[in-house]
């Protein structure tokens, strides 16, 4: 006989500031958290949206910087962004994807594959600077993961994240684009299903999975809710990478 099943609880933190360059994160995740009435407990995972560890980070480009080359001209005529955009965009990005009127797919430097790298003006300053992703989002999740240990004794799992549409699904859905603490990647191969036959080739987007759970919680708009605690989950500990979870070129059949 199975006994019940593992239940977990998700809380969006609230009164996060406005985040600026150089702000500490840990010191205001603490603050959040205190206010609501938590303390940090082994086993936590946060869940921190990727737009407020750029702005901590000082990834703000202002768009009178930037001045468009040919390749971006050429792409900008194509899509009818503006060239300054898609000149970062091309920065950021190892290769396009697919471009067409109003669209613009890139394989980002970090590997996966979203719109517009990942580059973002909502929620930035009113339309005249754009936020680019984390330059390394593992390394920022470590950073808050450490700093945070450091500060209340605990040993939790900080999974970074953002929002990806979906080549053939309509809906943007959260995903991890920065772990520590926690396996991106589960591999179920081997284990049994409910009649005893054992899984070949079952792999599990952890971290994914988490993020988007969290997603539910903190939005997309003016919500404000950029930090998500979630207690209980038994998560899969260990030295995960955001870049685990993505697919090798070679495996996809349809790049």
């Amino acid at each position: 006989m199975t006994g019940p099943a593992p239940a977990f609880t998700a809380f969006a933190l609230p009164g996060i500031p406005l985040i600026q360059p150089g702000d500490d994160l840990p010191t205001i995740i603490l603050a959040a958290l205190a206010a609501a009435g938590f303390t940090l407990r082994d086993g936590d995972v946060l869940v921190i949206a990727s737009k407020i560890v750029s702005k901590a980070e000082g990834r703000f480009v202002p768009l009178e910087t930037v001045q468009p080359g040919e390749a971006a001209q050429a792409v900008a005529a194509v899509t009818g962004k503006d060239p300054r955009v898609v000149e970062l965009v091309l920065r950021e990005s190892r290769s396009i994807s697919r471009q067409a009127r109003h669209v613009l797919v890139t394989e980002h430097r970090l590997g996966f594959v979203s719109a517009n790298a990942g580059i973002d003006a909502s929620n930035v300053d009113g339309g005249s600077s754009v936020l680019l992703l984390p330059e390394n989002p593992d390394a920022s999740a470590q950073h808050l993961r450490t700093a945070l240990h450091q500060r209340t004794g605990a040993t939790v799992a900080i999974v970074i994240s953002d929002t990806h549409g979906r080549p053939f699904r309509l809906g943007n859905v959260g995903v991890a684009i920065g772990v520590a603490g926690m396996l991106a990647l589960t591999d179920l191969r081997g284990q049994p299903d409910l009649f005893g036959k054992k899984l070949e080739i079952t792999m599990q987007g952890y971290a994914d999975l988490v993020a988007s759970a969290a997603h539910l919680l903190c939005g997309e708009a003016d919500e404000g809710r950029p930090v998500i605690l979630i207690r209980g989950l038994p998560y899969p500990a260990g030295e995960g990478r955001a870049a685990d979870l993505n697919r090798d070129p070679k495996l996809d059949l349809y790049r």
